[in-house]
């Protein structure tokens, strides 16, 4: 049964007291009335808080107009203008609303992430420029191609595949060692090694105060007086398996890059070059799908000879093989895509290896 209500004086005048004895509203201190709620406020950014958009020489990265280090660099010589005023420092963020421009010219719009496969020959430097004048990557890399960056490095004195890319977060991004792909390397050393002779490098090696993780190695086969190994590693320091084997009393007179995470040297000559299709470059590195434009010329070799199609067609039948007639009784059904042989060689097409798009 409900209690009855009773009247009883309040700080500011009568009032009622509900069966609880409580009031809705207490009784502010020193009779002042109880302060109206207020809403409530976003709370403030923390200082510190990062500001919106980009550092500017990632920015200069991604639209292919330098690494973020040569950026820096183009920056510091006063060469970037940020709308309309020159900049001196990389420490700035833009966004899409700014208007950036590079030795006086508007920053072209970043271009779709692109990638090439090539066949790096030996006595070639992996850089821009080498203070010695030795020919680099790329004073061989065919004319037509834009601006490229490598993916990592191979010294002169070794080969084989090397990533280049258009965007400079994919480079970053596929250079950090918590990306983790395993890179692997087919190695000829001098000597008659037994198995057990690469359990150090296994385990992991300290050379110089400088500590190598451990690494996959497989004796392949003995070759005379020199052995053939395959080699794994997760990462790559300077000179890496060479120091390692010697450091186990080996020296390496051939060394060769076959594979960088999903992507294949596959049947590449040295000095080819050929393009991955943007899908294949959206699924192995987790991009956002876009919108595909149609490509440009494809990309040709030192030789001058196409070195894959263009983006975008179809691929075609090798020459010398009529084209099967749609709709033939009889005739055989087209090979899954996977399954087709490579232009060069009749092996299956190893994942990554693919016509230029």
């Amino acid at each position: 049964m409900p209690l009855p209500a009773r009247e009883c004086p309040l700080s500011q005048g009568g009032g009622m007291l509900y069966g609880t004895g409580m009031s809705k509203t207490p009784a502010s201190p020193k009779g002042k009335p109880a302060p109206k709620s207020q809403p409530r406020k976003a709370p403030a950014k923390p200082e510190g808080t990062a500001p919106e958009g980009d550092r500017i020489a990632k920015v200069l990265s991604r639209a292919g107009v330098a690494s973020r280090r040569e950026a820096e660099r183009m920056i510091a010589e006063g060469r970037v203008s940020v709308n309309g005023n020159k900049i001196d420092s990389p420490a700035l963020n833009v966004t899409a609303a700014d208007r950036i421009s590079v030795d006086g010219q508007p920053l072209p719009e970043a271009e779709a992430p692109r990638m090439w496969l090539y066949y790096k020959p030996t006595g070639l430097v992996t850089s821009n420029s080498d203070e010695k004048g030795r020919k680099t990557i790329f004073d061989e890399l065919p004319e037509d191609m834009p601006r490229v960056m490598t993916v990592g490095r191979l010294d002169l004195n070794s080969e084989g595949l090397l990533l280049l890319t258009n965007d400079g977060g994919i480079k970053r991004k596929l250079e950090l060692p918590s990306t983790g792909w395993l890179r692997r390397y087919r190695v000829r050393i001098n000597g008659r090694p037994k198995d057990e002779d690469f359990a150090p490098l296994r385990k992991g090696l300290v050379i110089e105060g400088e500590k190598f993780q451990p690494m996959t190695v497989s004796l392949d086969r003995q070759q005379g007086a020199n052995a053939w190994l395959t080699v794994g590693l997760r990462e790559g320091k300077n000179r890496e398996i060479r120091r390692a084997m010697e450091d186990i009393g080996y020296s390496v007179n051939r060394l060769l890059r076959v594979s960088y995470g999903p992507f294949q040297l596959g049947d590449l000559k040295p000095g080819d070059v050929e393009e991955l299709r943007p899908r294949v470059v959206r699924d192995q590195l987790g991009l956002e799908p876009e919108e595909e434009k149609p490509a440009g010329r494809p990309t040709r070799s030192r030789g001058g000879k196409p070195a894959g199609r263009p983006a975008g067609k179809p691929g075609s039948k090798p020459a010398g093989k009529a084209p099967a007639k749609a709709g033939k009784p009889g005739g055989k059904p087209a090979a899954p895509r996977g399954d087709r042989p490579a232009q060069r060689g009749g092996g299956k097409r190893p994942i990554g290896k693919n016509p230029r798009r």
